[in-house]
């Protein structure tokens, strides 16, 4: 029999007959197979019913574009068909429907989901055999718009069963899929497959009424997903209570973090991706939100007990809702804080406070609340912030400072001096590079940061004078660092030492070859001598005030030096700061001894032993005749000599006392074969220390008036309180300027007329060109 003769006649009946019996095989008994022949003619009868030509008036569909007038075409057929499908659909369902209602639970949704996929299978099989239908008769409905209930077959099939199926059993569907998923957060083991296919149905059947080639979500979100939200909150909450009264602090977290992993996951495997948006902000506000002040009172207890993971846990979890991480950064700043200073306070108690000591304990406050924001807060910059503002505090305000902020700075450049200074102790240099960094670390938190400039460029000047810097090179990369930190204005003195020590070491090779290549014999007496030449305005060093014989052995080569300059420099002027300077001197009148002592003194020191030369004994005016000294300097010089018995005193109980005669001693011995004698007394050191923190408040003044005069040059008017905020904020960079200095520096000024009193407002001021 040939194709012909299966396919029925183009009429309504025969057609619908034999397209009936189609639908039987592919909706009902699908499982068995359709094949291509039979595919074809189903296909056939919907093309050529469809595509018939019925007699009667032809209807206009089309313009002429010469005469206006419209063509003829035939009428579409097409619509009997679709309303005879749309009922087998309704009948279909209707018995798929009935069935159903023998079932419950997850039983229900095993039938529900197989029928979905059996059917939406089905559906598109259909939705191609009725393809020409939907080419050309559903086409023209829906552009013309004739019903708004006319749509594609497959999405008619969707329509049919979101009418006759979904409308019926959406609710113990839904109740069933909730109470899987119930059970799953119980612990159960469900079959998430079964969620998922439903799921996916809700979804399909999201519709867009003006569109119907278009989805959305307003199935899923309105029949399941506000009642799922809704279930979630009851669930949690009702949990959350119980646990936590129940529970510690870290368990609970530990369980919210689980819980809330759970729902990340649960709606990978099975919801549809639009659900976070709901889900877990409702489960973070049940979890974290709901529970913030019992998490906030757990927090002291894990930082007091270094609870990394713990804290790791907290921070994630309120780090999930607006300002839930707040309350936890003010009791962390309060804590290293706390910390720091009690840390302080311990280094405090000792009778001298060690430089070393005092920044190594700051540095391992910092260094371990710096690690925990790492590790436990993520680097937060809100803990971070706090971080800084408790490190600022503990730094500049504690038991060592004693209410002066400018004590930490002059720590910290000591203890920059111990570093750099040449020693046994002088780490690697990795381990250098670790330490320096660490510096910078305690430099950033102190406030007063012209005082270490003033007590680091008056210890590096004594570094380089006396040539027990470490290495320049490491100078000058810790210049580079302050440099990076404070910018170049701030190290620009402190380069500019280094660079003299070179251009001297350059000079004296001058003046050596020079020396060496003259034949007046003043390099006779075999002395070396070498001179530091230094811009005066760069080093913080001071004329001295008191005068000095030379000694006769060097008379001859300080001259030769001072012409050899003169006439390299024209029209500069030496200044010899003979109380920074130092010799090393050979003994040669001790006979019994095999090794010959050299003893490392000052300048002065050498001026007194050298007089030795000529006679073995000398009365303390002797002494200060012949070196023209002021009795201090040399009650201070002869007192080191007397006490390391290299003299011996005779006629007098004490250095100093009139008539007093001072003997070499010929007897001397020592362990060591080079003695240092140049010392610097206890009370010197502090009578500096003192002299520093002076000039650097004279210094504040001038800088606070500068301040002024260029604010007031560039605003001419301003306010008093407007003028005092923003001396502030230009400063604070170097220190933190004190109102009642400010208002001291404005009277200044204000007597000085660079600014002068608005008339009739007492806290206006304005400059004066």
């Amino acid at each position: 029999m040939n194709t012909a003769q299966q396919l029925p006649n183009p009429n309504f009946k025969d057609t619908w007959s034999f397209l009936e019996g189609g639908l039987d095989q592919i909706m009902k008994r699908f499982e068995q197979g359709l094949d291509r022949t039979r595919y074809a003619l189903l296909y056939s009868a919907v093309h050529n019913y469809c595509a018939k030509s019925d007699s009667g008036p032809p209807q206009t569909v089309g313009l002429n574009s010469q005469n206006g007038r419209r063509h003829a075409a035939p009428p579409l057929v097409g619509g009997d068909l679709y309303e005879h499908l749309s009922e087998y659909l309704r009948n279909h369902l209707k018995e798929i429907r009935k069935e159903s209602e023998q079932y419950m639970d997850e039983a229900l949704l095993s039938y529900y989901t197989k029928q979905w996929v059996k059917y939406t299978t089905a559906a598109r099989v259909v939705n191609n055999i009725f393809m020409y239908l939907n080419r050309y008769w559903v086409k023209r409905e829906i552009d013309e718009d004739r019903k708004s209930d006319i749509y594609d077959i497959f999405t008619l099939t969707l329509v049919s069963w979101k009418k006759h199926m979904f409308e019926y059993v959406h609710h113990n569907v839904i109740h069933a899929v909730l109470k899987m998923v119930q059970k799953e957060r119980n612990g159960e083991t469900i079959e998430t497959g079964l969620i998922k296919n439903v799921v996916d149905s809700l979804v399909s059947l999201g519709l867009d009424r003006n569109d119907s080639t278009k989805s959305n979500l307003d199935i899923y979100r309105d029949y399941f997903e506000k009642e799922f939200i809704k279930d979630t909150e009851v669930y949690y909450r009702t949990e959350s209570e119980k646990f936590v009264s129940e529970n510690s602090i870290p368990d609970y977290m530990k369980k919210a973090e689980t819980r809330l992993n759970e729902e990340e996951n649960r709606i990978q495997i099975y919801l549809h991706p639009s659900t976070n948006k709901t889900l877990i902000p409702t489960c973070e506000n049940v979890l974290v939100r709901c529970q913030e002040d019992n998490l906030w009172d757990g927090f002291q207890s894990l930082l007091d007990g270094d609870k990394q993971d713990d804290l790791l846990r907290m921070y994630s979890l309120l780090s999930r809702i607006p300002d839930g991480l707040n309350p936890l950064r003010v009791k962390f700043e309060d804590h290293v804080k706390k910390e720091g200073l009690s840390a302080v306070e311990r280094v405090a108690q000792a009778e001298t406070v060690d430089p070393k000591n005092y920044v190594d304990t700051l540095l391992e406050v910092h260094k371990k609340y710096n690690d925990l924001v790492q590790s436990a807060f993520n680097d937060d910059s809100g803990f971070i912030a706090a971080l800084d503002k408790a490190c600022g505090e503990f730094v500049n305000r504690n038991k060592v400072c004693n209410g002066v902020s400018s004590k930490s700075p002059e720590l910290l450049a000591r203890f920059c001096d111990q570093l750099l200074k040449k020693s046994a102790k002088n780490p690697e240099e990795e381990e250098l590079e670790n330490v320096m960094n660490g510096v910078m670390t305690v430099f950033k938190y102190v406030e007063d940061k012209d005082v270490f400039q003033k007590f680091y460029s008056k210890m590096l000047a004594k570094r380089l004078v006396n040539s027990s810097s470490s290495s320049e090179d490491t100078e000058g990369v810790m210049i580079s660092k302050l440099k990076e930190a404070c910018g170049f204005e701030y190290t620009s003195k402190l380069q500019r030492m280094l660079t003299d020590m070179s251009l001297s070491k350059e000079l004296n090779d001058s003046f050596k070859d020079m020396v060496k290549q003259s034949a007046d014999g003043v390099s006779s007496s075999g002395a070396d001598f070498n001179v530091l030449v230094l811009t005066a305005g760069s080093w913080p060093l001071s004329s001295p005030n008191n005068t000095f014989n030379i000694p006769d052995d060097l008379v001859k080569i300080y001259d030769r030096f001072v012409k050899f300059y003169q006439n390299k420099y024209s029209g500069r002027k030496l200044n010899w700061l003979f109380q920074l300077s130092k010799a090393e001197l050979k003994e040669n009148y001790l006979k019994s001894n095999k090794v010959r002592y050299t003893f490392a003194v000052s300048t002065y020191q050498m001026a007194l032993l050298l007089q030795y030369n000529t006679s073995e004994s000398y009365t303390y005016e002797d002494l200060s005749k012949n070196t023209a000294l002021a009795s201090d300097t040399m009650n201070h010089a002869l007192g080191i000599l007397v006490k390391a018995k290299v003299l011996l005193l005779q006629d007098g109980a004490n250095v100093g006392d009139a008539n007093s005669r001072y003997v070499l001693n010929k007897d001397f011995k020592s362990k060591k074969i080079k003695i240092n004698l140049n010392l610097q007394m206890k009370t010197e050191q502090k009578a500096e220390s003192e002299e520093t923190h002076k000039v650097v408040e004279e210094d504040r003044m001038y800088l606070m008036q500068a301040a002024i005069v260029r604010i007031m040059k560039t605003r001419k008017v301003m306010k008093h309180m407007i003028l005092i905020e923003e001396v502030i904020t230009q400063l604070q960079s170097r220190f933190k300027p004190r109102v009642p200095a400010i208002k001291k520096c404005i009277d200044i000024l204000l007597e000085k007329e660079y600014i002068e009193r608005v008339e009739n407002q007492k806290d206006m001021y304005s400059y004066v060109a």
